[in-house]
């Protein structure tokens, strides 16, 4: 069959920010038998979709959405994931797959092993992009682009399906990061809900004073850049802490201990140690702004061609060398240290640090885990 007979139906169901900005994105690839569908649970948002150019049609009833569905994504906020799968599951055509965008993946995944039927592939999907903004108003094309996009297979996951979203992270443009998804929720902790809620502390905490009127008039791009994300959806942040409370204390407990030594530092007045702090901060800010750890995924492959793996999704074939060369790197969690051509260890790199240190976070967090199942038998 001619790739102009055959039709290949993705399903986006949740079209605001995120799934608004995958619409755009795979619509302007303007691929021959592509029909993209949308669905909401606002018809309002549905027929903005349609208008802004991110879907072909809408499709409000979920059951005649997803039927004949290839890639059904699923672009809910967390809270209402649990009932999509309950409601799209027993209508999954066989072979299907299944992808999502939850900024958490642990529960996720324990939601999709439950209920969705064994004849579909679930893939867990992560991209790190978003914006304050919520709503298919905000979406845009180049969300994702340069982004990474992180991959939690289930265990019973094809290889196919695998690709399928490989395929589709690398037509949008992002970078693919195949990562287990508790260390995946470690990592979004530190490095995305906990700049949410310090955001959110810092502004709600000034904003309590009773000088708000006068600080509020000082405030300028250092106190904006500082609490943009305080402008977060609240029901997506809510659904966060609660798929993601235990990480997210670990890290909330890590910068209070951060805030306290600097503390010390300043009531002590140690003005030297107070500037080497801040000098290095810089320094490593910059460096990472200039050249941001970088996995050795298959984004590091030869250039991707993403029309065609866009396709890809579908029929297979471009994408199998890089799937290949993806499951070669169990070792992504790992600091590496190679030896030299003398034996001499070379020096870790600003990222390969950062690896090290969240890798003994992770060794902390099993630890206290351990004491505290241990003191609960002893009580």
């Amino acid at each position: 069959m001619s790739e102009k007979a055959e039709t290949r139906r993705v399903v986006i169901i949740g079209l605001g920010l995120i799934g608004g900005s995958i619409g755009l994105r795979l619509k302007a690839a303007e691929l021959p038998g592509l029909d993209i569908v949308g669905s909401d649970i606002d018809r309002a948002s549905e027929r903005a979709a349609k208008k802004a150019g991110a879907i072909d049609h809408g499709e409000h009833d979920l059951t005649k959405t997803v039927r004949d569905a290839q890639l059904v994504i699923i672009a809910v906020p967390i809270a209402a994931l649990r009932d999509v799968f309950t409601a799209i599951a027993p209508h999954l055509a066989d072979g299907a797959v299944v992808t999502d965008t939850a900024s958490t993946k642990g529960e996720v995944m324990k939601w999709a092993a439950e209920l969705l039927p064994e004849t579909i592939s679930f893939v867990g999907g992560h991209p790190m992009a978003g914006k304050e903004q919520a709503g298919i108003d905000h979406a845009d094309a180049a969300l994702f682009e340069g982004r990474a996009y992180c991959i939690c297979p289930t265990v019973s996951a094809s290889p196919t399906s695998i690709q399928s979203v490989v395929g589709l992270a690398q037509a949008l443009g992002a970078e693919p990061v195949f990562i287990d998804a508790e260390e995946h929720d470690v990592y979004a902790a530190a490095i995305s809900h906990l700049p949410l809620i310090t955001a959110t502390a810092l502004f709600s905490l000034l904003r309590e004073s009773p000088s708000w009127d006068d600080l509020g008039q000082l405030a300028s791009t250092g106190f904006r850049d500082m609490t943009r994300l305080a402008s977060s959806d609240p029901s997506m942040s809510n659904a966060i802490w609660k798929t993601n409370r235990e990480a997210i204390i670990h890290w909330v407990d890590r910068l209070t201990e951060e805030l306290q030594r600097m503390r010390g530092m300043l009531s002590d007045a140690k003005d030297e140690e107070l500037f080497k702090l801040f000098a290095e901060a810089k320094l490593q800010r910059d460096e990472f702004i200039a050249n941001p750890p970088r996995r050795e995924t298959a984004a590091r492959g030869p250039e991707v061609d993403r029309g065609r793996a866009l396709l890809d999704i579908f029929v297979g074939g471009l994408m199998a060398d890089n799937i290949r060369r993806v499951s070669k790197i169990p070792e992504m969690m790992e600091a590496r240290q190679e030896s030299g051509p003398e034996g001499n260890k070379r020096r870790l790199s600003l990222g390969e640090k950062m690896e090290e240190g969240i890798r003994r976070d992770l060794e902390k967090m099993e630890r206290e885990r351990e004491e505290k199942a241990k003191h609960e038998g002893n009580d």
